[in-house]
């Protein structure tokens, strides 16, 4: 599922949100942005909100797409791990770069035709004009990530056995592999074009019905792994059928939504286009959802084939790791993907209390949730791990891969959020450094660790390399605090709108 894209709570001013002028207010040229800061509206909790409220508001919607995609994992995981066999959870485990590979389909349209979206729906309150490229944006990007899709879709089943061999699957796994991958590829464009549709809905500003289709999602999930997988006995497929079909019941609520409530956005195919108008601004944010994606399909690929030589049992103890730190993993990431906006604006508009307060919140909530998480399944360590594993001997490998992978999720959430500060900073080349350093770092440490140290250099491969990339980035941002400065220095509120757009991009 997804990783969503920060410029859903882009601040649009409507004509309900905007003050209407009394008999007694002497008329001025136009409004400044901080006079449409309605109390309640986008541009108020950006503006002048209590940082509590602000980072509710910004960052509860993107937290909760994002547990649900971790729910996704973890209910798969359970039920499969309810038939007691590695070798499906290895299946599973091994194929889960495919999903990666989704995302990051579904990535380079929907992030980059929502933010493009939200700019358009943004300059349509002076030029009313541009309304109408909405149309395009919106048709190019959902039937671009299904064409796409559908292509990297029968490209993988025609190359499906060597593509398994890749992902590391080796003797027994091969088939319950092949059979998880061979279903998730034929769902490709059903997968890609429901994560672009997320990201569509969400530049619409409507976060409540986001919501409601990933939580529909997750049940109809649900439903299918238990009819598929328990009754029907179709092992790891009906785990992948039961995420295609979930999947595609949520393209029909979107679809269904956006058709009946929204003003601009059309996915009728006579209004898709191949206008660089259209296409260069998309793909310009896209593409380095892309690259990050990408990277991490590298790191899967490694880890996973790394992991397969110490047996099916390691590789599934791994799996399950994973997919229990991904839950408060995907709450932080709310939180600093979240914040984005908020930092955006505050540095635009040259507000440095607004700006440390706004900081200081997000990592007061990043560490808390990354102790009261570890904390309780650090102390109950055997029994979650239980709950998907029934091999006792794997319990004591669990608890030293759950424990490396928690303290990985804290550095990464630090990391996260000094990466959404640079952004917001208009510091490009820092936040790109950010972003790709795990997985430049990564391999050879991986490979090391791994020739070195065995089995325990491997679990722990990940976490030195995302505390190492917490160095480098507190390393940079104490270089950059002067520049920081001296921007905030020249901030206006008229530039606070640029640099959230820009942030944006």
């Amino acid at each position: 599922m997804s990783t969503s894209n920060p410029t859903t709570d882009t601040p649009t001013t409507d004509t309900a949100d905007t003050p209407t002028a009394d008999a007694h207010t002497p008329a001025t040229p136009g409004p400044t942005p901080d006079a449409a800061a309605t109390v309640g509206s986008n541009r108020w909790y950006l503006a002048t909100a209590p940082i509590p409220r602000a980072l509710v508001h910004l960052c509860v919607p993107m937290a909760a797409a994002l547990i649900v995609s971790a729910l996704y994992n973890v209910i798969n995981a359970g039920v499969i791990g309810s038939l007691h066999d590695a070798t499906l959870l290895a299946a599973v485990t091994l194929g889960s770069p495919i999903l990666g590979l989704v995302m990051a389909v579904g990535g380079v349209f929907g992030t980059g035709g929502s933010a493009l979206i939200s700019r358009l729906l943004g300059a349509s309150e002076h030029d009313p004009a541009k309304a109408a490229d909405i149309k395009h944006v919106a048709s190019f990007s959902v039937w671009g990530a299904g064409i796409v899709g559908a292509a990297l879709g029968v490209v993988g089943l025609l190359l499906l056995r060597p593509l398994v061999t890749v992902l590391g699957a080796h003797g027994a796994t091969v088939p319950d592999t092949s059979a998880f991958v061979g279903v998730m590829l034929a769902f490709v464009p059903v997968l890609a074009a429901s994560f672009c549709l997320e990201q569509l809905v969400r530049a619409e500003g409507a976060a409540r019905q986001v919501m409601i289709g990933l939580i529909g999602s997750t049940v109809a999930n649900l439903v299918f792994d238990v009819l598929f997988i328990l009754v029907l006995h179709w092992g790891v497929a009906g785990a992948a059928l039961s995420v295609g079909l979930a999947n595609a019941l949520t393209i029909v609520y979107f679809v269904t939504w956006l058709t009946r409530h929204s003003e601009h956005v059309s996915l009728a195919p006579k209004w898709f286009t191949l206008s660089p108008a259209v296409m260069k601004p998309v793909f310009g944010i896209g593409v380095g959802e892309l690259l990050q994606a990408g990277f991490l399909i590298v790191t899967s690929l490694v880890l996973n084939n790394m992991a397969a030589g110490y047996g099916d049992g390691p590789l599934a103890a791994m799996g399950v790791a994973v997919r229990i730190a991904q839950v408060p993993e995907f709450l932080i990431m709310g939180v600093t993907l979240g914040v984005l906006p908020l930092l955006a604006y505050s540095f635009g508009k040259g507000d440095a209390a607004r700006l440390s307060a706004s900081l200081r919140g997000s990592a007061l909530t990043v560490g808390g949730i990354a102790l009261v998480f570890s904390t309780i399944v650090f102390v109950f360590r055997d029994q979650v791990f239980s709950a998907f594993v029934s091999d006792r001997s794997l319990l004591a490998l669990g608890a030293t891969i759950i424990t490396a992978q928690l303290v990985s999720m804290v550095c990464n959430g630090f990391t996260g959020l000094i990466t959404s500060m640079f952004q917001a900073a208009g510091r490009a080349l820092p936040a790109t450094i950010m972003s790709m350093t795990q997985g430049v770092v990564f391999i050879p440490i991986v490979i090391l660790a791994n020739l070195w140290f065995g089995l325990d250099g491997l679990i722990w491969a990940l976490t030195v390399s995302e505390g190492l990339v917490l160095v480098a980035g507190i390393v940079m941002w104490l270089a950059a605090r002067g520049g920081i400065a001296r921007g905030l220095a020249e901030g206006s509120p008229e530039r606070a709108e640029e640099v959230l757009e820009g942030a944006e991009a």
